[in-house]
């Protein structure tokens, strides 16, 4: 949990004014599931409002501070029943896994009807790819009116 700079605090309350709360905790508390939400909802955004109903003043300072403890986040506002919190965004670990399907080769066909049909999505996507790179021809301008001359308007 890092202390926020007065200033911070009032940039951070002011972004949040027109959040909508994404967690709620309700008369079970601080349960597994809710500090698992918290914890995806600050990876994602940073920055949270969470809704506490059934519990008094004191009791949601108490979660308040046990909710910032539990997910390492700083504490921006308790306002009637919403608390803001916020924690800077973590750095994912990228999983040291193998992948399990080599990736598709481009041309790997199961058979010759198959073959047939990409070869010709690769033919039309390459002419439609030149009729837009060529430049527009564009038909002899024709003569407005459709009448002997003058100035167009029947009399």
């Amino acid at each position: 949990m890092s202390e926020l700079t007065p200033a911070r605090r009032r940039d951070l309350r002011a972004q949040a004014h027109h959040l909508n709360p994404v967690v709620t905790v309700a008369g079970n508390g601080l349960t597994p599931a809710v500090l698992a939400e918290v914890e995806r909802s600050l990876q994602a955004h940073e920055l949270i409002k969470v809704r506490v109903q059934g519990a008094e003043r004191e009791q949601r300072d108490a979660l308040m501070t046990e909710l910032c403890e539990a997910v390492e986040a700083s504490p921006v506002q308790h306002i009637g029943n919403v608390l803001v919190i916020w924690r800077e965004r973590r750095k994912e670990e990228k999983k040291a896994a193998a992948p399990t399907k080599p990736a598709p080769r481009a041309a790997t066909a199961k058979s010759a009807a198959a073959f047939a049909a990409a070869a010709r999505r690769a033919a039309l996507a390459k002419a439609s790819a030149d009729n837009r790179r060529s430049p527009a021809r564009s038909p002899a301008p024709r003569a407005r009116g459709g009448g002997s001359g003058g100035s167009g308007r029947g009399r």
